[in-house]
């Protein structure tokens, strides 16, 4: 079974194309790549078709990484595309709430999927208590480290949630 996941923040600059390399790179780890389909996208269009911040690209980079993804708005047609459909902050997950009751008002026929709507800080291991990915854009360096730390943590988890316990 295929998992296809979208990641999701803001603009699509910082933490949703993070989101996106680290997972890719976990499962080229695990060999995995041929049972995922992930990509990344935002909220709103103000970054649509530039590459991340230079600065999670630099943080990224310092870590074995590539962000290289170009920034896109998520559409609805997203919602029966992907499985899962992963939110950084609780802002992020209000919205992707209503844009999935818009969706599934517009698209009740039957047998049409919709994502299901994840909190990627749900699947934290290491930083108990933290409840969303804190945006680092009008943060410093430190603010960038420590999203990409919670991201590599979470994305850990999501991953072996997905391929070890068979969701």
């Amino acid at each position: 079974m295929k998992h296809k996941i979208l990641f999701v923040c803001l603009g699509n600059i910082c933490r949703s194309p993070a989101a996106d390399g680290v997972m890719h790179h976990l499962v080229e780890l695990e060999g995995k790549e041929a049972d995922f389909e992930i990509d990344s996208a935002g909220i709103g269009s103000w970054h649509v078709g530039e590459l991340p911040d230079r600065r999670m690209r630099s943080t990224g980079a310092k870590r074995g990484y590539t962000f290289d993804h170009r920034a896109r708005q998520i559409a609805m047609a997203d919602f029966n595309r992907f499985d899962y459909i992963i939110g950084m902050d609780t802002e992020n997950m209000a919205t992707l709430r209503r844009m999935q009751k818009q969706y599934l008002s517009s698209n009740h026929s039957e047998g049409s999927k919709c994502a299901r709507l994840l909190c990627l800080a749900d699947y934290l291991k290491h930083h108990p208590g933290q409840a969303t990915i804190p945006d680092p854009y009008y943060g410093k360096q430190a603010d960038f480290e420590f999203a990409l730390d919670l991201i590599e943590d979470a994305c850990e988890g999501l991953l072996g949630e997905l391929i070890h316990d068979g969701k």
